[in-house]
This record gives C-alpha cells, structure tokens and sequence, in this order.
C-alpha cells in the first residue's frame, strides 16, 4: 500500500473570505474550503469591525470541510502556514479572551493627537517636512483611539495582537507571531525587523508596552504545534508544526514567484499594490517602510492604492444592478458581465479620467486625497465609468511603479498580477499597455496561500532554498503584451491629464476638509 501524500496547509484570512488550502510539494492546489466574510459590522459611518472569535470559527470550520469528502485526511497534513489580512488589531485580557470586537484594517476613525512629542523629534520631523505625515500616523493608529475612547479596554489589554498573531494563538496556545506578518500602526522597525528599540520615536505616538506584544518568530520557523483543543475544532492532528508565515501580500508576492527585483508585482485586491522584492532596505516613501517580505530577511518596496479593486465592488453595488439580476438568473458570477461592460468600450473611455482615492490614508500621494471623475459628457455610460475606474486604477499603478523605480533606482522588466481582478483578461490588457510592461498571470488564483506553502516547503526540507522552491512550486498560466496603438493613448493622458489632476484638485481637498463635508 502506497504512503499517503504529504500535503501543507495553508490558511488564508482574507478581507473577503477565509480559506483553508491544501497544497501537494510542487505546489499544485489539491483542495480547497472556503467560507465568505460577510459578518463585518460598522458600528459608526467609515468604522469597521469584526468578531474576533468568528474568524477563527470560521477557519476552523473551512479546514473541517476539508476532511469531509474523505479523500484527504489531516494524518497528511505536515505542516500549516497562517496568512492574514494586514493591519487588523486584535485586544485580549490575561487569560487570552477577547474584549472587543476586531478593528479591520479598512476602518477610518481617527484618534486626536497625543501629548507632546520630545522637543528632539518635533525639531527633526519639521526640519525634515514630517510633521504632516507623523500627525497622519498618530492619527490612524488604532491604540491611540483605544486609549482615548476606550481606556477601560485598553487598561485590561494583556495581549495586543494582528489577526495573524491571534489565529497563531488559537492554533498553537502560544503569543508568538511572524516577522513577515508585522504590518500596522504598531512600534515595529521594519529595517531591523524586530520591536523598536526603546528610544526610538514610535514608543512615544502609542500608549503601548513590548510585554502586550507577542514574541516575534522568523519567517519559516516554527512557532508552535497544534494544541489538542485545536485539534478537535479544525479536525487536525495535535502536534502538527505551525509553521511562521507571512502576510497576505507579502505572500502573494512569493506565491507570484516575484524574487527579483526586476518583476513588479501587482495585487488586485481589496487594496491594489505594486511590490518589489529586494534585499536591500529602500523607503518607497520617506518614513513610509518597506515591509517584511515572505523570503526571509528580504523586504517589499510597497505602494497602495488603499480602496483598489473594491472599486469594483463599489461599482457593482451602485451601478450594476442589470448585470446582478442577469447573473442572478443564469446562476453565473457577475465577472463575466461585467467583462462585456468593458469590451463594448475603447481605451480612453472617450476621454473619461478618474483618480481612484476613494478613501484617504497614508498610501495615498495626502491625507486629504479624494477620489475624482472628470471628463464627463452626454454620450458617456456605465461601461465608460467602469471602463474609466480600470484605467484609473491602473494609472494609480503606474504612478506607483514609477514612484518604485526611482527610489530603487531599478527599472522593472516585467509584471506577475495576482488576485481577483487579475482573472480578467480586460483588466490584464489595460494593466499591460498603461504600465506599458508583459504582463503575467500565475497559474493559481491562490497565490498568497502558494506563497505560505513556499514557505513550508522550504522549512520542511522539501526544497533547499526559495529559489529552488519558486522554480518548482509556481508557474505562469498567461502572458499580455503591451498594444502599441492603445500604450501611446494612454501615455498621453497619463501625462497631460491624470499626472497634473492631483496637484490642480488638491485646494479643493483640503477646502472640503475644512468644511467637513467630505
């Protein structure tokens, strides 16, 4: 009797669902359980929240439905890999219960600033024109809020965790998370990827000490074994290696198969991103950090387009209620229709130009960024909008590539595309022909669980080095090239129109701000 095959499971917490993946050692996808997150709650306009214990729940649950079927069994399972969404802050008093419910990375409320900063740090943050983006960050820091608005909360906060650093907790009993997981308004050094030192400036922006914070472990290391009680929830054998992985986009960056500094990686997710992988330690924005990287002791020149591919969502919702109703009726996804919203459009959306800052944040060129249309006139329909938010999202992803490239001083060659938006092949030409790039689409839509699975793979002695692992483990299902006709178009409006709209509507930003309509 042949021995059964050994398998890594990969658990991928989403924005928009939670998955439980099983993947054979060459990285072929073997099994999959799902379950969407449509359980978020706002309690006020622009809050998000979530319950803490149903994210686990609910993975617990995906990884049940794995075994169910009976042809894979947990006795397989040699290692498991959690991957999160990022910068989702989790609060548990001493015996590791939670207090309130989790706060989501998307949620906008805003804390007041704190006491003064030493007279040291002020002098050079103005010195060095930082002021704005320093306040910006005290701001969105979600401790800051907890201490203000909720002190009764925060006083009994023993544990303050990512969800990366709480599913860890569920599954191992251990406070202990991945370096490559460390992504937030948290006192973290990126450069050094540890905890700050205790001198270091961040200490002094959020009310938090180092023993609230779980042990930082090593990419690749492991963290800890399943626990007999998680192994009766999820179905797995106790003592199973929980293996330290890494963040949902830093693992789709691995998963991609993006190690060189010379493929761009895009994300069409939630939140849009173009990524570089590199060793060296290079700001893509002052103070704004590279992040830990899935390959260890690497890092990802990161910029974001904070709203992304939930545009598309938006869009959906606000103006396509014919394609929802046709889906509805021939039982298929809506993708596809929206697909044929595209092609009946030509590039250029007949002079339509949008600037996707839907929301404001750090990962936007200001705080006061807003989103913007212009171009409209009377032969203009829902295709040339959603035609013009693609081309606008993607004009967001050149501004970004370029923004890369010269703070790395490193010219891209080529683009691996992941997440949902990359399933389409429209979106995959746009993206081709404004970043004026080949443009790839891996062989899996589950790249950020591959990138976990990479990892195990590695750590487990399957492969000798990431290199060695990316080779055998992924692949590229399609290629686009850049249109010529369509790159010289689009060349042009990126440079007379979208470049400048920014800096002609920034006045009209910060006026709405001042009167709080916005």
């Amino acid at each position: 009797m042949s021995k059964p095959q050994p398998l890594i499971l990969a658990i991928d917490n989403g924005t928009q669902s939670v998955r439980a993946l099983l993947f054979d050692r060459s990285g072929q996808l073997v099994a999959k359980a799902q379950k969407a997150l449509v359980d978020y709650s706002t309690p006020q306009p622009g809050w998000q929240e979530h319950d803490v214990e149903a994210f686990y729940t609910h993975m617990a649950s995906c990884c049940q439905q794995l075994w169910q079927s009976g042809k894979y069994t947990a006795e397989q399972v040699q290692a498991v890999v959690v991957t999160t969404q990022r910068a989702t802050v989790i609060n548990l008093d001493e015996h590791g219960q939670p207090l309130r419910p989790a706060i989501i990375w998307t949620d906008q409320r805003k804390a007041a600033l704190r006491a003064k900063r030493p007279w040291w740090w002020r002098l050079l943050f103005r010195l060095l024109g930082l002021k704005r983006t320093i306040d910006a960050l005290e701001r969105e820091t979600e401790i800051n809020w907890l201490a203000q608005h909720q002190p009764q909360v925060w006083a009994k906060t023993a544990h303050y965790l990512l969800l990366s650093g709480y599913l860890n907790y569920r599954l191992t009993g251990e406070f202990k998370d991945s370096v490559g997981s460390q992504v937030g308004y948290i006192p973290f050094d990126y450069k050094r990827q540890q905890w700050c030192g205790k001198r270091d400036w961040k200490w002094h922006c959020m009310p938090v000490a180092q023993q609230q914070l779980p042990e930082l472990v090593a990419v690749g290391a492991v963290l800890g074994s399943v626990t007999a009680a998680a192994a009766r929830q999820t179905g797995l054998m106790a003592g199973t290696p929980v293996i330290a992985g890494a963040a949902d986009k830093a693992c789709e960056v691995l998963g991609s198969g993006c190690l060189h500094e010379t493929i761009g990686s895009i994300s069409c997710g939630t939140t849009a991103t173009i990524n570089v992988c590199q060793q060296r330690y290079i700001e893509p924005r002052p103070f704004i950090p590279p992040y830990p990287a899935a390959l260890p002791d690497y890092f990802n020149s990161e910029i974001q387009v904070f709203r992304g591919f939930w545009m598309v969502e938006w869009f959906v919702q606000q103006f396509a209620s014919t394609e929802q109703q046709r889906a509805e009726r021939s039982d298929i996804a809506v993708e596809p229709l929206l697909e044929e919203l595209l092609q009946a459009t030509a590039p250029g959306a007949d002079g339509l130009v949008l600037q996707p800052y839907w929301n404001p944040g750090l990962g936007h060129p200001g705080p006061e960024a807003r989103g913007s249309v212009i171009g409209f006139s009377d032969q203009h329909t829902r295709g040339h909008l959603y035609r013009a938010m693609l081309e606008g999202l993607a004009f967001a992803l050149r501004d970004g590539k370029e923004q890369l490239e010269r703070r790395n001083k490193n010219k891209l060659q080529r683009l691996r595309v992941a997440g949902g938006g990359s399933q389409s092949d429209g979106v995959m030409q746009i993206l081709a022909d404004v970043l004026q790039l080949p443009t790839e689409r891996p062989s899996t839509y589950e790249a950020s669980g591959l990138g976990a699975a990479i990892i195990a793979a590695v750590s487990l002695g399957y492969y000798r080095s990431y290199a060695e692992a990316v080779a055998a483990m992924t692949a590229v299902s399609a290629r686009f090239e850049p249109i010529a006709a369509n790159s010289d178009l689009y060349q042009k409006i990126y440079r007379q129109i979208y470049r400048r709209q920014y800096r002609r509507l920034r006045p009209l930003y910060s006026a709405l701000a001042r009167l709080r309509v916005a």
